[in-house]
């Protein structure tokens, strides 16, 4: 019973060490041979079981950095797929525009923050049993038919297939059963909120069982567009997932799986939220050019939650992929063969001017990838030696075919105003209907031989070195055509080429015609080594170094011009991060094992960090990769949780995370500092100080010193359960009351940190109250129930006029869910 209120709490959250251990899929407690004598020698029943080394044991055992979140309690709390779980994960940070546009980083660290690029490889692995997942796009789904989501931190590479630098989401989905169970799920809330969840499972022979799981949801949207006249930010999510379990003997399983996931909202609108000061003259910004075409938002007020967008807007997004899992004991190892194929089908329509004029009129880039991997793994234990050695391979291709197009608004918007009625910015046709036509691919491949050791030195003191030999290669190819509102195609050189016509210096300032295949491999080998002590009975110290790296990239959406408006061929590829990662942490079980106290001190060093650069103008670039010289990430993080008694349980998660720039000479400048001089090289930048107004924008500032984007230096998690035994309408059962909680201190919302895109700290409160007994439960919630105000995400609008546009979090919400199990 304290089991059961434990998983139906909140979260379970081990913190425990390993840079480069693989958490592989965790079998429910019930299951689990091995989880059943853990819960009988533990009669507090406060287990979590994990498989990090292979093996089923208990999380407080295990020397592994990772927060556990049961799948009860992810329903419980609401939080429906991995943006929304970092609610309960304090280290975790997940920000989204679209599902493309989506970073997932653990620490301040996986992904550069902005707008994404195909040519680099994600630092945060997102795995679906033991199957890596590419693209980011993929935490924008809803769960579905989870067991256990893991959240490991720090790098991740001698275990697992794929390298990670940051840290990984391992999720495991529940498995076919040769007992058959089923349950089903139905949500209703405001907002037009509908969730239908159900899962089957049972045997089909006596060597064959299967599982089929369904999930839809829906939900009107959270921001009206007075233009469209419709709610606009909504779910309309779909997935369903078969799984086929072949057991020819106790030796040999054989899992075959399909899933298939789509979403098609209306999505994903911004809202004005405020206008920033540039050094660009006055009628070159934003409200200057806002009252020239007599436009006025809706509101000013982005809590008012109105906008007046006008392009067409879609997130039409499909994902799924078959797979095949193996696993063979073989006297005192185990071989495990994972095979799969997986596709990623995107289909956006954006409004990337952010405002109800017809400045850019179309932009969307639908794309269509496909990966295929392949993982042998062979683990060995013996009372004293333990080693898992491994081979990876994975390869991908990713085709885009991108659209931009100048509307009516866009000369006046973009060129110099002019008294003079004749003159371009006057006469909508010098851009209107100037189109960008952007055809690319990216062929990548990797390989690896990966492998760690665990030496039991003593029945206290454990060594575990690891290994990775990695090989990498990409190659890609950018074509920009740009063709006039007549569709000829227009050429910026003085010379224009056979089929061409010469463009206006007007229209190659907006977008210029360029070709590029940028292509690169290179070999890596890294290394890890951690110490774990067990100095008591219940308590574990441990300490690691782990070296690590993050691929080399290329630049695929097109490549930054030089100060003389040639291409810039030498930015068309990025070179590898180099990693250093330093953690110790001490892990301990108090009050006769009532509760847990865990605490972790990091510190993580990036050497040519890859991070975005915005060109900041409609079309030139929209985002390219660049090296920063140097990054640090360090902090502290501790979790606390009790089980007091059968009728209470609770837990408390903090981390401190102090992540900044320690050295980027070239970076992009902040929207404050458009329109002023160049910083001079190797001066930090000094946001306060005004420059020359009507000077040409600064390329380039050293940021040095300044914080990481999307990091809050302060973040905590928590949560308690209290319940009753009573008998309602002749069934007993336990009445309960639940609340959960989250908060984040203020962090920056722009690659560059900008006083404009400060994002406010927020604390969100949840509460739920309802009745559950054999086979049953029924509860109602209410999120954000407080009626919070917050951001989740700021972005500065194209064309350095100020704008700073952004999306609202989800207001108070409430419903109730009903849950039936067989």
């Amino acid at each position: 019973m304290i089991a059961r209120s434990l998983l139906l709490a909140g979260v379970a959250s081990a913190s425990i060490f390993a840079s480069s251990v693989h958490a592989e899929e965790a079998p429910a407690p019930a299951a689990d041979p091995a989880a059943q004598v853990d819960q009988a020698a533990n009669p507090r029943g406060d287990v979590i079981i994990v498989t990090a080394r292979r093996r089923a044991e208990t999380a407080q055992e295990v020397p592994l950095a990772i927060s556990v979140i049961r799948g009860d309690s992810i329903e419980a709390t609401g939080n429906f797929n991995v943006v929304k779980l970092q609610q309960l994960a304090p280290t975790l940070q997940v920000y989204t525009t679209n599902p493309r546009n989506t970073s997932v980083n653990i620490r301040g660290l996986g992904v550069p923050f902005g707008l994404t690029s195909d040519g680099f490889e994600q630092g945060v692995g997102i795995y679906v049993d033991d199957v890596y997942n590419s693209r980011v796009a993929a935490a924008t789904f809803d769960f579905l038919d989870v067991n256990q989501v893991e959240v490991l931190r720090g790098p991740q590479g001698t275990l697992y297939g794929k390298n990670t630098t940051a840290g990984a989401i391992n999720i495991t989905t529940n498995q076919p059963t040769f007992d058959f169970e089923g349950r089903a799920e139905l949500s209703v809330g405001n907002l037009n909120y509908r969730q239908a969840k159900a899962a089957i499972s049972g045997p089909l022979s006596d060597t064959v069982a299967a599982r089929l799981a369904v999930a839809a949801t829906s939900r009107r949207g959270t921001l009206y567009n007075v233009t469209s006249q419709r709610w606009i930010n909504e779910q309309d999510n779909l997935g369903i997932r078969g799984q086929l379990l072949f057991r020819p003997n106790d030796d040999l399983d054989i899992t075959l799986s399909g899933d298939y996931s789509r979403q098609d909202p209306e999505c994903c609108g911004t809202t004005f939220v405020r206008v920033g000061r540039t050094q660009r003259p006055l009628n070159r910004q934003y409200d200057a050019l806002a009252a020239a075409q007599g436009y006025v938002v809706p509101s000013r007020n982005p809590y008012d939650r109105l906008t007046d967008l006008d392009s067409n807007l879609n997130a039409g997004n499909k994902i799924g992929g078959v797979s095949a899992r193996i696993k063979w004991d073989i006297g005192p190892g185990t071989l495990t063969s994972v095979t799969a194929w997986r596709f990623w089908d995107w289909k956006p329509e954006n409004d990337r001017d952010f405002t109800g004029l017809s400045i850019v009129s179309r932009s969307q880039n639908p794309s269509q990838q496909d990966q295929y991997s392949q993982e042998f793994r062979y683990n060995y234990e013996s009372q004293k030696i333990d080693f898992v050695v491994g081979l990876f391979g994975f390869k991908q291709r990713i085709d885009t075919q991108g659209t931009e197009q100048q509307g009516v608004n866009a000369a006046q918007w973009s060129l110099a105003p002019s008294t003079n009625p004749l003159n371009p910015a006057n006469i909508p046709a010098t851009l209107a209907g100037l189109t960008a036509s952007n055809t690319q691919y990216l062929k990548a491949e990797s390989a690896a031989l990966f492998g760690q050791l665990s030496w039991k030195v003593t029945d206290a003191l454990t060594l575990q070195p690891g290994l990775r030999l990695n090989y990498d290669k990409k190659s890609g190819f950018y074509q920009r055509v740009v063709t006039n509102a007549q569709g000829q195609a227009i050429s910026c050189t003085p010379t224009p080429a056979p089929g061409t016509i010469a463009g206006t210096s007007q229209q190659c300032g907006v977008y210029q015609p360029q070709v590029s295949a940028p292509s690169d491999s290179a070999w890596n080998f890294t290394y890890d080594f951690n110490v774990n002590y067990k100095v008591a009975r219940d308590i574990l110290a441990y300490a690691t170094y782990a070296k690590s790296f993050k691929t080399l990239g290329i630049n695929q959406n097109g490549l930054p011009l030089n100060i003389d408006n040639t291409v810039n061929y030498d930015a068309a590829t990025v070179k590898p991060e180099a990693v250093h990662h330093f953690e110790v942490g001490l892990k301990t079980q108090l009050w006769d094992r009532r509760a847990t106290f865990n605490i972790s001190a990091f510190r993580t060093t990036i050497k040519d960090f890859q991070a975005t650069v915005n060109g900041g103008q409609f079309g030139t670039v929209r985002g390219y990769l660049a090296n920063a010289e140097k990054v640090r990430s360090q902090g502290i993080e501790a979790d606390f949780k009790v089980v007091a008694s059968d009728r209470f349980t609770a837990y408390a998660n903090a981390a401190y995370t102090d992540a900044k720039y320690k050295k980027f000479t070239n970076a992009p400048c902040p929207p404050e500092l458009s329109g002023g001089p160049s910083q001079p090289s190797g001066v930090p930048a000094d946001y306060s100080q005004p420059g020359v107004p009507g000077a040409p924008s600064p390329r380039q500032c050293d940021i040095s010193g300044q914080d990481l984007p999307g990091v809050s230096k302060w973040a905590f998690s928590y949560g308690a359960e209290y319940n009753i035994p009573v008998t309602l309408l002749a069934k007993e059962g336990q009445a309960y009351l639940g609340v959960d909680g989250n908060y984040r201190s203020h962090w920056n919302s722009n690659a560059s940190p900008s006083r404009y895109t400060d994002v406010k700290g927020y604390a969100l409160t949840n509460f739920r109250a309802g009745f559950r007994g054999e086979g049953f439960d029924i509860f109602g919630w209410v999120r954000n129930a407080f009626d919070v105000n917050y951001i989740e995400n700021l972005q500065v609008a194209p064309g350095n006029t100020g704008l700073i546009a952004g999306q609202v979090g989800d207001p108070r919400t409430w419903g109730g869910t009903l849950k039936f199990s067989f």
